[in-house]
């Protein structure tokens, strides 16, 4: 009985999911503050969903698309202020997971 539960937990660790780490990139440390132009508030939102659990689906790279959405909104290059919220629905096949991201709108000049 042990070796079955070290086979299924080695299964486990061997067949986890891994993703490369999220960075937002902030105004503050690259451009000082009169080298911009403010566009306006902007908004994206993204989907993900865990198939039965374990299966994830779009879940590895809903930040960057919502935050890609936010910044394409009105043109710009990047975001200050960001706000990130995030909701999760439930299905019988899984749960869902929807992140919304909010800021200022810049372009560099």
């Amino acid at each position: 009985m042990e070796k079955m539960l070290f086979v299924v937990l080695i299964v486990c660790f061997a067949f986890g999911c891994a993703s490369t780490p999220l960075k937002i990139t902030s105004l503050q440390n690259k451009v000082p503050d009169k080298d911009y132009q403010v566009l306006g508030a902007g908004e994206g939102s993204a989907v993900g969903f865990m198939l039965f659990g374990c299966i994830p689906i779009g879940q590895n790279e809903r930040f960057e698309s919502a935050y890609g959405e936010a910044v394409k909104s009105k043109g710009g290059n990047m975001l200050i202020d960001p706000v990130v919220e995030e909701n999760w629905f439930w299905t019988p096949f899984g749960d869902g997971y929807v992140t919304k991201i909010s800021g200022t709108v810049v372009k560099s000049k």
